[in-house]
């Protein structure tokens, strides 16, 4: 079970970091008023609002976990759950920009694209520098965690694979081919 439970959170974390690539690669060019990048960036939006929904409940459920196995009284495991906490509230807050960047591409189209450009790139910047391994709380669980632990931390239903698994195609089906370079 472990190793089906890896092999699942790594495929959906490997297209996680494909979307937020294609994000920053569509961010950093620029749409140049380019209304074919207004179904790409919502596509990308409707991606980062589900999964990163799930991901913010999994840390959450990583911190509760912690807190009731790791000593926190020390300071260096202080910091480690200081960081995740700012972490996630900087997560929230980036994304709850782009979604509405998002809402006004939906209502204005391309006349909106500048718009989403400052909070898309913004958040994938964001993502890059703080997100991801930290070996605080990522030590801490190491160390605490069971795998049974791990199950319920990721907690994912076959829903929610297929839901996440269609939602990264729909990026890649909306690319704007005709001036946006794919990934190589």
């Amino acid at each position: 079970m472990a190793a089906e439970l890896y092999e699942r959170v790594a495929g959906e974390r490997r297209r996680l970091r494909e979307v937020r690539q294609a994000l920053t690669a569509a961010t950093d060019q620029g749409a140049k008023g380019d209304k074919a990048y207004v179904p790409f960036y919502i596509a990308i939006s409707e991606y980062f609002e589900a999964t990163m929904a799930r991901l913010h409940a999994q840390d959450i459920r990583m911190g509760e976990l912690l807190d009731k196995r790791a000593d926190l009284s020390t300071p260096e495991n202080k910091q480690a759950m200081a960081e995740l906490d700012d972490r996630l509230t900087g997560n929230q807050r980036h994304l709850k920009k782009m979604l509405a960047a998002r809402d006004a591409l939906k209502a204005e189209g391309e006349k909106a694209l500048d718009q989403f450009e400052q909070a898309g790139g913004d958040y994938a910047a964001f993502i890059v520098a703080n997100m991801g391994h930290h070996p605080g709380t990522a030590d801490l669980a190491q160390a605490f965690f069971t795998p049974d632990d791990w199950a319920y931390m990721a907690d994912v239903s076959e829903a929610d694979q297929l839901r996440e698994q269609e939602l990264h195609a729909a990026v890649f089906s909306a690319w704007p081919q005709t001036s946006l370079p794919l990934p190589e």
